[in-house]
């Protein structure tokens, strides 16, 4: 038999269940089921109600998109009560939320630009401030700065107007706008996960990283972007760039990942924004592909020791990031393979489907799986217990 690639992911704990009173719950019969991993298996949010069921069948992570100039199109006009709702009802099903991103250089709100340096600055500082505190309690996560390493030097402009993101990062430099961020999403004081995050994985990225906890800059984890238009990168290449940034010492969240279901973007684009085509149809030969590949990527990011999380980017075609066939989901929100292949996988090979067992004398039973949350029921009470990896031991008490 060979070494187990996930070893480090499992737990095999004896859990001692008492009763409410303390007793212990001694020769009953009780179900045990997973609720959730300890890993996050995430994607964005579902924009319809008939992509929920499918969605939470294999997700139990969502992020909420707060690009500015769509939040707030005009001063003090936000998007607030909408997505409050959706975030509220989300966590009531037990999915964890990451909000994407505090701050940004694209797809900001024009009219700040059109304000006085100091001024935007200060709207800036201001908008960080209200999305943390308004949705504390509820989004535990936040990408705290998106792309810091090509901000500085941004310069698509259409409307004439330099832009405000670039221009704050100009005068406080990489390092410093991360820290402004983190300052400011700090300051509401409210228990959050702060990830910076990038697409440029190169020497730029883990220097600005190296820079950025030397400065005592207080970032929670690394945010990977892995847009795969062009096709699969490999598993040597995610080990490669897993062992560079995994040196720093913080959890690895790969925060957009895709792969496509159609033909393949031209090797020759370099910015995957220049390629601009009237259709994009997803085709069986490219869905094979697609499957095939997504579990292979899995794969090689849940053996990763570093790996925290893994977000897919865009559950259905139909609003896809550049009209790439990219989804989950076909454009009339038909189910392709890859979801299929990726769901057997989560919430099959590394799932505990419920099961059902007795208790011994002492009330003890045992649990062999996936690191994560777990649903322990004899008919009139539960309990959830947290089983984390490598944990042996654990006590949860049936309630009513």
């Amino acid at each position: 038999m060979g070494i187990d690639p996930y070893s480090h992911r499992r737990t095999s704990a004896t859990i001692t269940l008492r009763r409410a009173d303390g007793a212990p719950l001694a020769d009953s019969a009780v179900t045990i089921s997973q609720q959730r991993h300890s890993i996050g298996f995430g994607c964005t949010a579902p924009e319809a109600d008939e992509q929920l069921a499918p969605w939470l069948e294999l997700f139990d992570t969502a992020t909420l998109t707060f690009y500015w100039g769509r939040y707030e199109p005009r001063p003090g006009v936000t998007r607030h009560t909408e997505m409050l709702r959706q975030a509220q009802s989300l966590a009531g099903r037990g999915v964890r939320l990451k909000g994407h991103p505090l701050v940004w250089h694209t797809v900001k709100a024009g009219w700040v630009d059109r304000l006085p340096l100091d001024e935007a600055e200060e709207m800036l500082r201001a908008r960080i401030r209200r999305e943390v505190s308004d949705f504390a309690g509820v989004i535990d996560s936040w990408d705290v700065i998106n792309e810091a390493v090509i901000m500085p030097r941004f310069t698509n402009e259409p409307d004439g107007v330099r832009n405000a993101i670039t221009r704050i990062c100009e005068r406080h430099g990489r390092t410093g706008m991360v820290a402004l961020a983190v300052e400011e999403a700090r300051r509401p004081g409210a228990a959050t996960t702060l990830v910076i995050n990038d697409f440029d994985l190169g020497p730029e990225y883990e220097d600005l990283i190296e820079d950025v906890l030397a400065a005592g800059i207080e970032i929670d984890a690394i945010g990977l972007q892995s847009h795969q238009h062009q096709g699969f990168r490999g598993e040597e290449r995610f080990d490669e760039v897993n062992d560079r940034f995994a040196r720093f010492g913080l959890p690895l969240h790969w925060t957009e990942t895709t792969l496509v279901s159609g033909d393949l973007m031209p090797a020759h684009i370099d910015d995957l924004n220049d390629y601009v085509v009237d259709q994009w149809p997803s085709t069986p030969e490219g869905e094979a592909r697609q499957a095939e590949e997504i579990v292979r990527q899995y794969r090689a990011l849940v053996a990763h020791p570093a790996v925290a999380s893994i977000t897919y980017w865009g559950f259905g075609d139909a609003r896809s990031w550049l009209g790439a066939p990219c989804g989950l989901a076909r454009a009339d929100g038909s189910l392709k393979p890859a979801y299929e292949a990726l769901r057997e996988l989560v919430r099959g090979e590394w799932w505990y489907a419920p099961t059902t067992v007795r208790t011994d004398h002492a009330g003890r039973v045992r649990v062999d799986g996936f690191a994560g949350d777990y649903r322990i029921a004899d008919g009139s009470a539960e309990a959830t217990v947290t089983l984390g990896a490598g944990v042996t031991a654990a006590e949860a008490h049936l309630l009513r």
